[in-house]
């Protein structure tokens, strides 16, 4: 048994811990025969367990606690701690693999609040197991979530070296905001809201690139954020946002701009590697 779970961008920019975007990056688990351990092979460094310390294995075995160790295989082209959803697919690969092995019936939405849970937002693992754009509400244990197909564009991720923690990156957000700039900043996730789904990717990443939640807090761990989203933005592209708490920019591009932003991006981002994605329609995959 195969389970593939894609990566997300989350957030989007105003869409802040509600609004997620599936991508064409995967964590693909292999489950292989019962044995004495749990055992997950990887390439992914030494940071990431490869015993029941795993956070998919701990993730299975906290909704099945009676799972009988397997060998597991795992390959990720998803980036580690760069906004992409490494850990959130993780957690919903783990969820799959006890739902399969313990035969748990679990619908969409019922993965969908346990991996909220256990995450703490929404934002990525929805779109993780539902696909496409999603955008969620957690409130109180219950989470609201619509699924709705994304608009046609290029999609480039320009993703750092550097690492950067979730928790780290939460740390410089305020604990309060005022009224009128909450209002403010809501309006302006209203409006993307608004235009995505109408299939105006125009008019979203205009809003996209008028956060008030996050972004202005977070930039300093992103120096090269509003370098990228003013040259971009001069060269055409529709919009670019911080993805999930960072450190990777997404820029939104016509598809037939794409080459040329992307190389134009290149000469001047020598350091970073900038990859060409695309929505992934599908969330969980399972092949038997």
């Amino acid at each position: 048994m195969t389970i593939r779970v894609p990566g997300t961008t989350a957030n989007l920019g105003p869409g802040f811990d509600s609004c997620g975007l599936a991508l064409d990056l995967y964590l693909t688990l292999e489950v292989g025969e019962e044995q004495s351990e749990w055992h997950i092979d990887h390439h992914l460094g030494e940071k990431i367990p490869k015993d029941k310390e795993n956070l998919i294995i701990q993730t299975a075995l906290s909704l099945a606690p009676n799972l009988v160790p397997r060998k597991l295989m795992m390959q990720s082209d998803i980036p580690s701690a760069r906004g992409l959803g490494s850990s959130s697919a993780a957690i919903v690969a783990g969820i799959e693999l006890a739902n399969q092995l313990e035969e748990l019936e679990l619908t969409p939405m019922e993965k969908v609040n346990v991996a909220a849970a256990i995450e703490g937002h929404p934002d990525n693992v929805a779109p993780a197991i539902l696909g496409d754009f999603v955008v969620a509400s957690q409130l109180d244990k219950e989470v609201y979530a619509v699924k709705h197909a994304f608009p046609e564009t290029g999609i480039l991720a320009i993703v750092p070296k550097n690492e950067l923690l979730t928790t780290q990156s939460r740390e410089v957000l305020p604990k309060t905001m005022s009224y009128s700039k909450a209002i403010k900043a809501s309006a302006i996730s209203n409006v993307m809201i608004s235009a995505i789904l109408s299939g105006d990717i125009s008019l979203a990443g205009k809003m996209m690139g008028k956060d008030l939640w996050h972004e202005t807090y977070r930039e300093k761990f992103i120096p090269q954020l509003r370098m990228i989203r003013q040259w971009a933005i001069e060269n055409g592209a529709y919009g670019t946002f911080l993805s999930g708490a960072g450190p990777t920019v997404v820029v939104l591009v016509p598809k037939a701009k794409l080459n040329e932003v992307k190389n134009g991006l290149s000469i001047q981002l020598t350091d970073m590697l900038i990859k060409e994605v695309n929505v992934s329609s599908l969330g969980i995959q399972l092949k038997k």
